[in-house]
C-alpha cells in the first residue's frame, strides 16, 4: 500500500445476496473511461470483508472516490484515480 492515499473500508453489515461474476474470479481492476495525463493507481485490501465500501483518498490533491465492495472474488483489487489539479 502507498503513503500517497488515506484508503478506509466503511461496513454496511450485510452479506452479498448475488453470486459473484465468473468472468472475474481474481477482482477487478477500475479504471476511469478517460485515463488522464495525470492519474495515480491504488491498491485496495482484497476482499473485502463483505458488502460495504472503499473511500480513498489522495494526500497529494485531494481528491476522494468511494467505490463498493461485495465481500466476493469478482471485488475491486485496485482503482485508478484521475488527478483532482487535471478537473479544475
Amino acid at each position: 500500500m502507498s503513503d500517497q492515499f488515506e484508503i478506509n473500508w466503511v461496513d454496511r453489515g450485510t452479506e452479498p445476496k448475488n453470486p459473484p461474476n465468473p468472468h472475474f474470479p481474481e477482482g477487478i481492476h477500475i479504471v476511469p473511461v478517460n485515463v488522464a495525463e495525470r492519474s495515480c493507481k491504488a491498491e485496495l485490501p482484497y476482499p473485502a470483508k463483505r458488502c460495504g465500501y472503499f473511500t480513498i483518498s489522495c494526500k497529494r490533491c485531494g481528491i476522494r472516490v468511494a467505490c463498493m465492495t461485495a465481500g466476493r472474488p469478482d471485488d475491486p483489487r485496485s482503482i485508478t484515480i484521475n488527478c483532482k489539479k487535471l478537473l479544475h
